[in-house]
């Protein structure tokens, strides 16, 4: 009896074990985070960029953690030359101007392709930004042993909420490609 009872009880565990797996582990999820979420601070106010979640199947890796754009490729053998920067935080027409032009110098032997990126110190809040969107010439395109001179020059409608800053300042330029 004691040997029927061994392979009888054998073969109820591999049943329980083989009848307990279910289809919940090929349908399981779990959420990973694509981009978070971040603030762009700007003279035109705040924008809000949120976060993007997506759910994928349990045994898929781990997404590789996002680097802010600005830690990305940045051109390292670069420099620049304010030909001119000005704020006018009231110019009487309830406006706030911003104007620069800045030369963006590319000394290396191959074209760069990328967004010039300013570091802002506004009422000791130092900020990162494009200017390229609405800048007359955007620099997106640097020739090889050459230079781009970057055009700004655009009024604000000042904000009664938030009113303008009363000082703004080039901290640096960057050339991300």
């Amino acid at each position: 009896m004691a040997k029927l009872f061994k392979p009888i009880y054998f073969l109820n565990i591999l049943l329980i074990i083989l009848g307990c797996s279910s289809s919940d582990d090929k349908d399981c999820t779990k959420t990973i985070i694509v981009q978070p979420e971040y603030e762009i601070i700007g003279p035109q106010g705040t924008t809000l960029i949120p976060e993007i979640k997506q759910e994928i199947p349990c045994d898929s890796p781990e997404p590789d953690p996002v680097k802010p754009i600005i830690e990305g490729n940045v051109l390292t053998n670069f420099s620049y030359d304010v030909l001119s920067f000005e704020y006018t935080p009231d110019t009487g027409n309830n406006t706030s101007r911003i104007q620069f032009e800045i030369k963006l110098n590319n000394p290396n032997n191959f074209i760069v392709r990328g967004t010039p990126i300013l570091t802002i110190n506004s009422d000791n809040i130092q900020f990162s930004t494009s200017y390229s969107a609405d800048a007359t010439e955007a620099c997106h395109e640097i020739q090889a042993n050459s230079s781009c001179v970057l055009v700004y020059n655009k009024e604000t409608p000042i904000d009664p909420n938030l009113g303008t800053p009363n000082k703004f300042e080039l901290v640096s330029v960057k050339y991300v490609l």
